[in-house]
């Protein structure tokens, strides 16, 4: 006879997992919550400001950044790069981050850092303004290798009715405001080890540091007013993340000069990657977007001020996003 033990599934291990990361999840936790810790769902009050408030929701993961957190043994800042991954998708079409729940999947448990991961998770939802309301770990005894790791998490938002962040609003002339992004954030991991090979584990820290969180300085701007769209530049880079949040037979001419770009794409770069392909699959120091009335810029530039915004374009009445 084979028990569930006997076939890679630690139900006491899990039982600990639980019990080890109870305060750090309710520490996110504000009196709007409702539920306990353990149970099946929690859900949290909508905020009485909202006349109709419209629910947004947005999924993610951290990717195959976590094949060099597992390599490296550095897990702490990839619970970052999962609350961000999700929340700023929901800031972009300018919602408020209300809850987040994460999911992750094991091979086998570890306990120091398992519970590290959702430590960083936590430190992520404190960061954006939102609770962990909850989440599930899973071992995947067979089917994953004993070290493996893999993340996924969801969001929910709130907007008012007819508030929702519209391209259909920007005309020529706007403004593209940029948010300065001090690092890789979670894209581009599977280009980064092929070029790297064995070599990535000598710039693990630097490739690992976490995500910054945009969200809640991007709901300062909006209810600043003058934002008419915004872009998570994420996988497939600026050009191309910036052509969302335009409306049909418009474009943007951005200046690539007007930031500081962070030393780890000269690093990635000389590694053999040419600029096209690096400006196609990474931020650039670029991590978000906002698409502004050039008669709030000031105001707004003022509000998002932690996060180095600069100007870095305009709209134009030539389709496409121009780099230059």
């Amino acid at each position: 006879m084979t028990t569930y033990e006997q076939a890679g599934v630690d139900l006491a291990g899990a039982t600990r997992h639980v019990e080890s990361i109870a305060s750090t999840v309710t520490s996110t936790w504000s009196n709007q919550v409702v539920g306990a810790f353990g149970g099946f769902a929690a859900g949290v009050e909508i905020p009485d400001r909202y006349e109709r408030p419209v629910l947004m929701m947005s999924t993610d993961g951290v990717g195959t950044k976590l094949e060099l957190a597992r390599r490296s043994g550095i897990w702490s800042g990839v619970g970052h790069d999962l609350v961000a991954m999700c929340v700023d998708d929901l800031a972009a079409a300018g919602a408020e981050p209300l809850g987040f729940v994460d999911y992750m999947a094991v091979g086998a448990l570890d306990p120091e850092r398992d519970s590290g991961i959702v430590a960083s998770i936590a430190a992520g939802c404190t960061l954006a303004g939102c609770p962990l309301l909850g989440g599930e770990t899973a071992e995947h005894p067979g089917v994953m290798d004993a070290d493996a790791v893999d993340l996924a998490g969801a969001a929910m938002g709130v907007l008012e009715h007819g508030s929702h962040l519209d391209p259909g609003q920007v005309r020529p002339g706007d403004l593209v405001l940029g948010l300065h992004s001090p690092n890789v954030r979670s894209n581009g991991f599977s280009l980064i080890r092929a070029v790297f090979g064995d070599q990535v584990d000598d710039h693990a820290e630097t490739l690992l540091e976490p995500s910054v969180i945009y969200a809640p300085d991007v709901a300062k701007a909006i209810f600043t007013r003058g934002v008419k769209s915004a872009a998570h530049i994420t996988g497939g880079g600026l050009a191309e993340n910036l052509q969302r949040a335009l409306p049909e037979g418009l474009g943007a001419q951005v200046d690539t000069t007007a930031w500081d770009r962070p030393e780890v794409f000269s690093l990635i770069e000389t590694q053999g990657v040419p600029a096209d392909e690096m400006w196609s699959t990474f931020n650039m120091g670029i991590g978000f977007c906002l698409v502004v009335d050039p008669g709030a810029a000031d105001d707004i530039t003022r509000v998002v001020q932690n996060h180095k915004p600069a100007v870095i374009g305009s709209i134009t009445t030539q389709p496409g996003v121009s780099l230059g």
